[in-house]
């Protein structure tokens, strides 16, 4: 299977409904990224393991970080050595496995995690 970097053309048509979603470019590489805050960590397991099934199933892995509540996903295709459709179907289906989980749009910030708010009480 070849697969190629996404035309400017296909950039425009389907890059800006995954920034609706909280997709943002990454601004050293060709790649898109999200960041999901799940209310605790059992959820955002959860949905990294329906996740990790998907990704194998398309022969496409995320790179991803896990603290606690949070899963960050960086999407990029190796082969092409950019963004590829490969990334645009995995973003949508990552998006439909997600739930309710909020979503920290300002990537520029740091990410906090549920483990470093203090405990109620």
């Amino acid at each position: 299977m070849t697969v190629v970097t996404l035309t400017e053309a296909e950039r425009t048509a389907l890059l800006p409904a995954l920034g609706e979603t909280g997709w943002g470019a990454n601004p050293d590489r060709d790649a898109i990224r999200k960041i999901w805050k799940f209310r605790n960590f059992s959820e955002a397991w959860g949905f990294m393991a329906r996740a990790a099934l998907v990704a194998e199933k398309m022969g496409h892995h995320p790179e991803w970080l896990n603290i606690y509540n949070v899963v960050d996903v960086t999407l990029t295709t190796h082969h092409c050595d950019g963004l590829s459709m490969l990334d645009v179907e995995l973003a949508r289906k990552l998006d439909a496995l997600s739930g309710a989980a909020d979503i920290q749009r300002d990537h520029s910030e740091p990410v906090e995690c549920l483990c470093k708010l203090p405990a109620a009480g």
